[in-house]
């Protein structure tokens, strides 16, 4: 190193000669030369006034800032992604029932889905410290994007595949998205973990507005296109263009220098114990060593990173000199350091994983499944459609509601969880008895769906928020990870449960006349 260090000298002394007033000094730290050339004049080592000027101050870079609070707006669409394709195939029920008649095809589609989801939420948050974070969100959209163009043209278009071939299809694709848009969801759930806390909100927000977004969509185009086969293809093209368009900013945002420097791995500058600086006066031939503490623990600009070199002109120079770093071979972590690092994070935030997993089974055992079997003489298929609405517009309410700063103790968010349980009595009494339900009329399961719609997108986002920042910054990641997971758990047991409450809605449609394929809204009930 040593020879290294006299010959890159003597080439930048032939350069551009050395002054005698010049002053080197050097600097041994875990094995590392530094040598730092000050200015010719000893004015130039001082800022305005003679005061020194800090080397970490000269280099560090302003915070960078949400200018137009574009990487919001970019987080509220990456929300709207990794639910758009399930929200897309679930509220087109009135052409999943015309074309399935008398099957459990919505309650078959919501188990898929889950059941998909938890198996690729528990991969994700064990590949959490082995494949990259934009790895695994790019190869989420792709996995989204393909199923819904594929069932689009190949199904709803070209209907190339029988009744029975189309129905298997359907749920294959509803579990390739779900797998798809699980990866997104958890890997974006820990990436804005590592964002301020509004971001997160933002997802969750994001994640209301595709529903919000697909059930207009699909009244839409169901009122302004007669037929059902151009409008169903028309509303799955919206979407797939849609989904395609958050997978495009996605990948601009992530290289934006906000993101950039909120998810930077901390770096060590130097070791934490004592190290040694030399200084060498040329003019006056005096060496003096000069030993110091321990290195701050915070790390400085990028400019701190190895073989870093910058060289000015005659007057100064600043050149760095590393021994070469030793190669260190990634390998797969232990099983019991993912236990245990996952278990450390639990015990901080294990209200919050029980309050959000609570919330969206009680959410589950009722929507989609039984909201989409309520059914009335007049409305006929408009009901379910109307219902889902109310709840996707509500649940978007109830998300922004959760940005409102509210110190929430973890045992009393759960209490709050789980007061929902009474939405599953209050909605089986719009479906049961069969045929002539004790709350008969449509405004009581529209209201119903208003109240479970606001509870849920706030006690669904506010557990998510918190969970982020009751860790350090190097969990954070893994506590969103950990968070989806305990989502993903209270899912799959209400899908569960939901199909208990299917047999209570088998006699809903033989109460009333067959619904027809398209029928118009009707003015009144």
């Amino acid at each position: 190193m040593g020879s290294v260090g006299s010959q890159r000298l003597q080439e930048a002394g032939a350069a551009c000669p050395w002054d005698r007033s010049m002053v080197m000094s050097f600097s041994f730290d875990g094995g590392q030369l530094e040598e730092v050339a000050v200015g010719t004049a000893r004015g130039q080592a001082d800022g305005p006034g003679g005061t020194p000027v800090s080397p970490d101050s000269a280099v560090e870079e302003p915070v960078p800032d949400d200018r137009y609070h574009a990487i919001y707006f970019a987080m509220l669409l990456a929300g709207v992604g990794f639910l758009l394709p399930y929200n897309s195939f679930i509220t087109d029920v009135d052409f999943l029932h015309h074309k399935y008649p008398g099957t459990s095809i919505v309650f078959d589609m919501s188990l898929t889905y889950i059941l998909v989801a938890l198996v690729a939420v528990l991969l994700n948050n064990a590949l959490v410290e082995r494949l990259s974070l934009h790895t695994r969100i790019t190869a989420g959209y792709l996995l989204a994007l393909g199923p819904l163009l594929f069932v689009s043209i190949c199904d709803v278009w070209l209907q190339l595949f029988s009744r029975d071939q189309a129905y298997a299809i359907n749920l294959a694709a509803v579990g390739t998205v779900a797998f798809g848009c699980t990866v997104q969801q958890s890997s974006f759930y820990g990436y804005t973990g590592m964002l301020p806390k509004r971001y997160t909100q933002g997802v969750m927000t994001g994640e209301s507005t595709a529903g919000v977004m697909v059930s207009l969509s699909r009244i839409l185009t169901k009122l302004l296109l007669p037929d059902e086969r151009a409008s169903t293809l028309i509303f799955f093209l919206l979407s797939a263009g849609l989904e395609l368009l958050c997978c495009l900013l996605h990948l601009l945002v992530r290289r934006s220098r906000f993101v950039r420097r909120h998810t930077a791995r901390p770096r060590d500058c130097r070791p934490a114990g004592p190290h040694y600086r030399v200084h060498h006066d040329v003019a006056a031939g005096d060496v003096r060593f000069e030993h110091q503490g321990p290195a701050p623990a915070n790390c400085g600009s990028p400019k701190d990173s190895p073989a870093h070199e910058v060289t000015s002109g005659c007057g100064g120079a600043y050149t760095r000199f590393d021994v070469p770093q030793r190669r260190v071979k990634r390998s797969w972590p232990s099983f019991r350091a993912l236990l245990l690092h996952r278990y450390v994070v639990a015990r901080v935030i294990w209200a919050d994983m029980l309050s959000i997993a609570v919330t969206y089974f009680i959410t589950l055992c009722l929507f989609p499944g039984l909201e989409s079997e309520i059914r009335h003489c007049i409305l006929g298929e408009w009901l379910p459609i109307l219902i889902m609405a109310v709840f996707n517009l509500s649940d978007f309410v109830g998300k922004i509601l959760a940005a409102l700063p509210v110190d929430w103790r973890g045992p009393h968010l759960l209490a709050c969880a789980c007061l929902r349980l009474v939405f599953i009595p209050l909605f089986i009494l719009c479906v049961y008895p069969s045929g002539a339900p004790a709350l008969r009329h449509p405004a009581w399961p529209c209201v119903f769906s208003l109240l479970m719609g606001i509870s849920n997108g706030y006690f669904g986002s506010v557990p998510m928020i918190l969970a982020a920042g009751k860790v350090s910054p190097k969990q954070r990641e893994l506590a969103g990870n950990t968070m989806t997971v305990s989502y993903m758990t209270g899912l799959t047991l209400g899908s569960a449960v939901a199909y208990g409450t299917y047999s209570l809605t088998r006699g809903a449609r033989r109460s009333c006349f067959p619904a027809t394929a398209n029928a118009s809204l009707p003015a009144g009930p």
